[in-house]
């Protein structure tokens, strides 16, 4: 091995790759800043306005029946305005269906307004509304956090405060404001180039890099060897 070359290699390679060690070093402060700064996400646990037991009439099989006695994959029974309602989950629709569990009932918007409950029990009663209706993941709601679809809603607090909701689960699956959201751009743009909108141009880039760090590293080992002092005979 030639120690001249190994050196130039290691100097400009490592002058050229420096900028994904700054931005993944920056990450990871930043990412201990946010562990002490923002809350941890939302326990998943199902969440609504209550609802009356003592009220429900229908069974299950009668409700389904009201939908057409669809082939049903899930049925869930959730609190909305204090009344009891089927979620119904069919093979061949969309969404959740909702039938009374009182009377009847078949209302689609249920699912809205179970939602809309969900977030503001959540927000321990503060005023929000409905801002977009999520079925793919976009900058703001990345699919690390797994769940879709999801309502979003706000809250005129003044913080930009807003909550995503599922109505599958019940529950909030996260939860941010303008600072956190700040925060936690910043931590995409480093830690995982997001300024770049491609997804398949952004994932070569970060093996480019990645590789291009390792390659490095490798280099510097083998300059230590390459450069060390010989043993006198």
């Amino acid at each position: 091995m030639n120690p001249r070359l190994i050196r130039k290699l290691h100097r400009w390679l490592g002058l050229l790759f420096s900028l994904s060690v700054l931005m993944a070093s920056g990450s990871g402060v930043l990412h201990n800043v946010m562990t002490r700064t923002q809350a941890p996400p939302p326990q998943v646990k199902p969440s609504g306005g209550g609802m009356n037991v003592n009220g429900i009439k229908l069974t299950v099989a009668e409700a389904v029946a009201r939908l057409g006695a669809p082939e049903v994959q899930a049925v869930n029974l959730r609190g909305i305005g204090g009344q009891p309602w089927y979620q119904i989950y069919a093979k061949d629709a969309q969404g959740p269906q909702y039938v009374s569990a009182i009377d009847g009932r078949v209302d689609p918007g249920q699912d809205e307004a179970y939602a809309a409950e969900i977030a503001k029990k959540f927000l321990a009663g503060a005023e929000v509304r409905k801002t977009d209706f999520l079925t793919a993941f976009n900058s703001e709601y990345l699919n690390i956090f797994r769940i879709l679809p999801v309502y979003r809603f706000d809250s005129p607090d003044g913080l930009d405060t807003r909550v995503y909701v599922s109505t599958t689960t019940g529950s909030v699956t996260r939860h941010t404001d303008r600072q956190r959201q700040l925060e936690a751009t910043i931590f995409t743009m480093f830690h995982k180039l997001g300024f770049i909108p491609d997804k398949d141009l952004r994932d070569l880039v970060l093996t480019v890099l990645t590789f291009g760090t390792f390659l490095v590293a490798l280099l510097g080992i083998a300059l230590f060897f390459a450069t060390r002092p010989k043993a006198r005979a």
